[in-house]
């Protein structure tokens, strides 16, 4: 008996809660059609806000300002190997996301982002070949 009255109010909470965001959100359409907004204007908006500030970026890989692709790439490779190994695909996609952003700005500035296919390894087997010789 409780559990079929507990189970009806949740169900009409649900409810409401519901009505009250679809209500909110044609609000806010309304609202942004009115001050000039397109539905383009807004999902740029919403891109913008989620996307990752140039900082957030250098913060995530542990690189300074002005830092070059190869240290960029040291760092992302090492950090993505780490959490690897603990498997937590949360920091390895944040590490992920940084790198792309850092990508996106040296390409904006038209600096090479080469990196060889092995990536720091592969590089460091190159230059151990080359040294030696």
């Amino acid at each position: 008996m409780a559990a079929k009255i507990i189970a009806n109010l949740l169900v009409a909470g649900g409810t409401v809660l519901f009505r009250a965001a679809s209500q909110a959100y044609r609000q806010a359409i309304i609202n942004g059609t009115k001050a000039g907004m397109t539905a383009e204007g807004v999902q740029a908006a919403a891109k913008a806000a989620k996307q990752l500030t140039l900082r957030e970026a250098e913060m995530i890989l542990g690189v300074e300002s002005g830092a070059g692709w190869q240290e960029v790439m040291k760092k992302y490779e090492h950090l993505m190997q780490a959490n690897e190994k603990n498997g937590s695909f949360y920091l390895q996609s944040k590490v992920y996301r940084a790198k792309e952003r850092l990508e996106q700005e040296f390409q904006e500035q038209g600096l090479p982002t080469d990196w060889p296919e092995g990536g720091q390894q592969q590089q460091d087997q190159q230059q151990q070949q080359s040294g030696g010789q």
